[in-house]
């Protein structure tokens, strides 16, 4: 079943605290890669998936990220939700859900890209699907374990596994995925995921698809090299 969703949520607001090396100035997504930044490759990603309106959750020097994309890009509607303190990846959904029209939308991060058909993703009954990335000898990561129905049936730690799966970072929602559980306005939404994955019936797709994710300088440096 494919779904027709067109709205999406970036996350935008991390500090980039461990790409300060090779870059000090600008918030993570707007880190250069030669003549732009990366958030608009995400967004040009976006664009190819028919997505039509895109809300960013900001914060960190959100000023640099509204000058360079305004309010339209690509033809896409671009809105901002403006955290006025840190709240954490799960407030930051939480506040940015506000901007959303449609029942459901996607949720990705302003500094990974994983190059998959958005469309792919559904909820079927649940709140929430999760695209999953196969890869191997990693422990950088931690892996998730599905059933053959894709259903998500356990959260693993980090630690070096040899074959596994990931998560990838990009997300189908409910709008009201938060209604049911007691969350405050700061939380993390990867642990609000782990703890309550069963009560959300939580699904998941697997890709194969280009992964990356530039949060450390040598993968930053990758995705400025192969671009």
């Amino acid at each position: 079943m494919i779904n027709g969703c067109q709205e999406a949520i970036i996350l935008c607001g991390g500090l980039g605290t461990r790409l300060r090396s090779v870059i000090s100035d600008v918030p993570k997504p707007m880190a250069p890669i030669k003549n732009k930044p990366f958030l608009a490759f995400v967004l040009e990603y976006l664009k190819k998936q028919n997505i039509s309106r895109v809300v960013l959750a900001v914060s960190y020097k959100y000023e640099i990220i509204q000058e360079y994309f305004g309010n339209s890009y690509l033809g896409m509607q671009i809105l901002y939700s403006i955290e006025k303190e840190p709240l954490g990846t799960g407030g930051a959904i939480l506040e940015a859900l506000n901007l959303i029209n449609s029942d459901s939308c996607y949720v990705l991060n302003g500094d990974t890209f994983f190059d998959i058909n958005l469309s792919y993703l559904n909820l079927k009954d649940g709140k929430i699907c999760v695209a999953l990335k196969h890869m191997v000898n990693f422990d950088r990561y931690g892996s998730v374990d599905i059933d053959k129905d894709g259903n998500i049936i356990t959260f693993n730690e980090k630690k070096f596994i040899s074959d596994g799966l990931i998560n990838g970072g990009i997300y189908l929602i409910s709008k009201d995925i938060f209604t049911p559980y007691k969350v405050n306005g700061k939380f993390s939404f990867e642990e609000f995921f782990q703890v309550n994955f069963l009560s959300l019936r939580a699904k998941a797709c697997v890709f194969d698809d280009y992964f990356i994710d530039i949060g450390i300088p040598q993968d930053y440096q990758m995705f400025i090299d192969i671009n």
